[in-house]
């Protein structure tokens, strides 16, 4: 999340008492709420990134939140997948970041893989916020789920970092065929407090993200790693959300890697194991889910 709580804290800790207005559910509100929001949200707009990635064949896709934002994502398709994956990046840059997982996902793992933008990132319209970020999540969802011609509920929620919120939130509203979570923290609050121990945290931050209190109502398959020696979102922000979790869950510890350093071939061979394990999915009639002729199984 490149240091985005310490930069959030050391700004609201110049005026840590100015707690004048409060958010339409009576929670105090900073002053500094936008600039809060700048930090948590480090979008890079288009044209900023290789849009033409080598060796990656992806699909320019576009949808709309409920609200009407215009959104847009990389679709993968597969010919015949093993599960149908919806991926959530975090918190900084766009789709084209990703394009190393999007391979990995694709020709190594053999899944049909759709990466979006969230409002104000890459070439999605608006301007990001927590509910924003959460309703594109669940356009981009809908969007796979009707493209691959399968339930909302049988696609597979991936989030890393600030994504792993946004796909905790999906997937304990919603449930999903399988979760997984890479390098989650527990709550926006809680991980700023790391770094600036001494400002209220949870009085002060408009954003919340409070995956800790959400994925007790998810029970389906959770796969979760995090790296041990990672200095944005301690290692313990991790095991704390893994042990809230249900069964049946599983635990990859990323030994000597940092927030943003690349998983290992260790994490990929776990994450295989993973998806060769999970429930079959099936799909519900086309005329019933609304879709197109042509809904199918997956693997």
């Amino acid at each position: 999340m490149r240091g985005l709580a310490t930069r959030i804290l050391l700004a609201l800790a110049i005026v840590p008492a100015a707690l004048g207005c409060a958010t339409p559910g009576g929670r105090p509100m900073s002053p500094l709420a936008k600039l809060e929001q700048s930090m948590v949200f480090v979008p890079a707009r288009y044209p900023q990134g290789n849009w033409r990635p080598a060796g990656l064949a992806v699909e320019d896709v576009w949808f709309e939140a409920e609200d009407g934002t215009r959104l847009h994502g990389w679709y993968c398709p597969h010919e015949n997948p093993k599960a149908v994956v919806l991926f959530a990046h975090g918190n900084a840059g766009n789709v084209t970041h990703r394009a190393d997982v999007l391979r990995v996902l694709h020709d190594q793992l053999g899944v049909a893989v759709l990466a979006f933008d969230y409002r104000g990132f890459g070439r999605s319209g608006g301007s990001p916020d927590e509910a924003g970020v959460l309703q594109d999540a669940r356009a981009a969802r809908k969007w796979l789920a009707h493209r691959e011609g399968i339930r909302q509920s049988d696609v597979v929620l991936m989030g890393r970092s600030l994504g792993g919120a946004v796909v905790v939130d999906l997937a304990a509203a919603d449930g999903a065929r399988g979760l997984i979570l890479e390098s989650t923290f527990t709550s926006l609050p809680e991980a700023a407090s790391e770094h600036v121990s001494w400002v209220p945290t949870k009085l002060i931050m408009h954003n919340r993200l409070n995956s800790l209190a959400k994925i007790g109502n998810y029970r389906g398959p959770l796969l979760h790693s995090h790296g041990d020696a990672d200095r944005v979102i301690p290692f313990e922000h991790g095991r704390r959300l893994f042990a809230a979790a249900n069964e049946p869950k599983r635990f990859v510890t990323i030994p000597g890697r940092d927030h943003n350093d690349p998983q290992t071939p260790e994490y990929y061979q776990a994450l295989e194991q993973f998806l060769a394990g999970l429930p079959r999915s099936v799909s519900e009639p086309a005329a019933q889910a609304g879709f197109t002729p042509g809904a199918r199984r997956v693997q």
